[in-house]
């Protein structure tokens, strides 16, 4: 059975870095496209990055571009969300999930197994 742990949420302040992981078991990780949501309180989920596992294709959101870093580490079966410059408005819980597929991988549908989230909070 798959399974996805985030950690390396946490409190930070304005224009920090936080690099938050997603451990996944259970199964071969590198035939696996993987990705990074987030669910602003009261907000839609929103697609925040993803690497494709064919090509090691990456994607960003708007929000994000040009200040995160997806990557992945097949021995250890590790992704990371490398946050730069943080602000305010990244705070909410993030999800890992990992996509059998490596197209439309911005689409929240194309996820096959999720975690369960980890909480980032930026003060002002």
């Amino acid at each position: 059975q798959v399974q996805l742990v985030e950690s390396g949420g946490g409190l930070v302040q304005t224009g920090a870095s936080l690099r938050l992981s997603c451990a996944f078991s259970g199964r071969s990780f590198s035939g696996y496209s993987l990705g990074w949501f987030r669910q602003p309180p009261g907000k839609e989920q929103e697609f925040v990055a993803a690497k494709s596992w064919r090509g090691g294709n990456t994607y960003y959101g708007d929000a994000v571009k040009g200040r995160f870093t997806i990557s992945r580490d097949n021995a250890k079966n590790t992704v990371y969300l490398q946050m730069n410059s943080v602000k305010p408005e990244d705070t909410t819980i993030y999800y890992c999930a990992v996509a059998s597929r490596d197209y439309s991988l911005a689409v929240e549908g194309a996820y096959n197994y999720w975690g369960q989230g980890t909480q980032v909070t930026v003060s002002p």
